[in-house]
């Protein structure tokens, strides 16, 4: 029998009833801020997800179920969860749409697409994603929860797209009922407690699916999941859901978790607490090197769960997990169960700053594999090939070098194709720019430096520049966008660095020289 979420959902809700499953914030009316945490046990949360579920039969009554709805939501709330969960439950399949997807233009291409026959905040027709609580139960008190259809693990069981754009527009991630059921079985093995005898508390994550996937783990095991304020939450949010919540398990994407560590090293309450916790996990981007030595020589319990860069955890979930550090830059990787994985000799120059010459391998997901993608977005091969590089430093042990491609992942992992940047600047532009590269790893937004063809006022050639690219950029995501003068920086002519042989701009290096200028734009720190 197929597993699902909502399988997942129907067994822990009998097995841990009365159990927390989600700890939600209740923030102050007037201020914002946060006051406390109301709890949902598992039987509330089924309650709310059957309940979600007769409200979207009822407003979908006319369209068939298995037909594809789209949905426009965050992501990041307990009612986002109960969207996603009763649409699953009253028997169609969600198309998922991020909220930093702002042009409707480019959301309505893709329900064409995908053939939806509705969405959420979008055209085609419009059904309004109200609060469950908010439904009026009389209303509903003869709506029957349907029968769920029957499937076959080809069958599609969401549309998610590509977190970055590939010609002006992400490209559609059909997940079969095969994927999902892989999906639980290696999410049940990220998700399982350092200690059985007590109830693991974890912290909530997004990107949506990356928080689905989180879940799915969670709820096999019987877990709590606390909901933060924001993806960012500040240390003080960190130790109230430690203290109040009892949170033992702390989830964060690299950057993030990069402030809190910054922040242990002149806060021995924080470093106390985070030495404490069960397990920290992080993911989207390997930590620096410094961070990683100063959480190691500290205690703290850090796994790296890595999900393939190609296209942040659309297509794959989690496929590898650490085992410990390796007093290399990063820990030690090995696959989880029940996959089918590569890691296939390259032959290419070694990446910007690595210098081993140790063999390159990429990482590759055999078609065979339960979790390998849609045949759509295989190579010709027949498997999927991430573009995400390792070594193998001993056997079936692995530690990642990058990435053979010009895509960069921004501050929450998302991507960002800067070639396709590049090259629309240079037709739009080309006779305001002699060259220019755009960077911004680990930021919310890339920015552009250019270095001019023509002898004109900075401010000026900025704003042409901006004017220039704003159709291109009208239809990206919002973490892929240039949309202001400070994220154009002016330099001159042959002041970017470059490779000796070929001449080619480094983006690393570029990173690295204009450091202090980039933090200053996004008004952070140096880490």
């Amino acid at each position: 029998m197929l597993r699902t979420h909502l399988s997942v959902l129907e067994s822990s809700a009998a097995r841990f009833s009365s159990s927390p499953a989600f700890r939600v914030p209740i923030l102050d009316g007037q201020t914002g801020k946060l006051n406390d945490w109301e709890t949902i046990s598992y039987t509330q949360f089924l309650f709310d997800v059957e309940r979600s579920a007769v409200y979207w039969s009822h407003q979908l009554r006319d369209i068939p179920q298995r037909s594809v709805i789209g949905l426009w939501i965050g992501g990041f709330t307990y009612v986002d969860v109960l969207h996603i969960y009763g649409l699953s439950r009253a028997g169609y399949v969600p198309q998922m749409f991020s909220l930093r997807l702002s042009n409707a233009d480019v959301i309505l291409e893709l329900l064409i697409k995908a053939n939806a026959k509705a969405t959420f905040n979008c055209h085609v027709p419009i059904y309004q994603a109200n609060q469950v609580a908010e439904v009026d139960g009389s209303e509903l008190s003869s709506v029957p929860l349907r029968s769920l259809p029957v499937v076959t693990e080809s069958d599609m069981a969401f549309i998610f797209h590509t977190s970055g754009s590939t010609s002006g527009s992400p490209k559609l991630v059909p997940c079969s009922y095969r994927w999902l059921d892989t999906t639980v079985s290696k999410s049940g093995q990220i998700g399982r407690p350092r200690n059985e005898a007590r109830q693991d508390v974890t912290s909530w994550m997004v990107p949506r699916l990356m928080q689905d996937l989180v879940l799915i783990g969670s709820l096999q095991h019987g877990s709590c999941t606390i909901q933060p304020t924001t993806i960012s939450f500040s240390t003080d949010e960190l130790m109230e859901m430690v203290t109040r919540c009892g949170l033992n398990r702390l989830n964060q994407f690299a950057a993030f978790l990069a402030m809190k560590l910054r922040d242990s090293r002149s806060d021995p309450k924080l470093l106390s607490i985070l030495s404490n916790l069960d397990e920290i996990i992080y993911s989207g981007m390997p930590l620096a090197r410094d961070a990683q030595e100063w959480a190691l020589q500290n205690g703290l319990n850090v796994t790296v769960s890595f999900r393939s860069g190609l296209v942040l955890f659309k297509e794959l979930g989690a496929t590898l997990i650490s085992v410990g550090g390796s007093g290399t830059d990063a820990p030690l990787l090995r696959s989880l169960e029940g996959v089918s994985y590569e890691f296939v000799p390259v032959d290419s120059a070694p990446l910007e700053g690595h210098q081993s010459t140790a063999r390159l391998l990429e990482f590759v997901v055999r078609s065979d594999s339960g979790d390998c993608p849609h045949s759509s977005l295989r190579a010709s091969d027949g498997h999927f090939h991430t573009g995400d590089l390792f070594q193998e430093v001993l056997p079936g042990r692995y530690v990642p070098c990058g990435r053979d491609d010009d895509w960069i992942k921004s501050e929450n992992s998302l991507r960002c194709d800067t070639k396709a940047i590049e090259d629309n600047v240079r037709a739009t532009c080309g006779n305001l720019i002699a060259e220019c590269i755009v960077v911004g790893t680990g930021r919310p937004s890339p920015t552009l430096f250019v270095e001019p063809a023509v002898d004109m006022d900075h401010d000026k050639l900025k704003k042409d520049i901006l004017r220039k690219i704003r159709p291109f950029h009208s239809r990206l995501y919002l973490h892929e966008k240039i949309s202001s003068p400070k994220m154009v920086v002016i330099v001159s002519r042959d002041a970017l660095p470059r490779t000796a042989t070929k001449g080619n701009i480094r983006r690393k290096a570029v990173e690295d020289t204009y450091r202090a200028q980039l933090d200053q734009i996004y008004g952070a720190t140096s880490q």
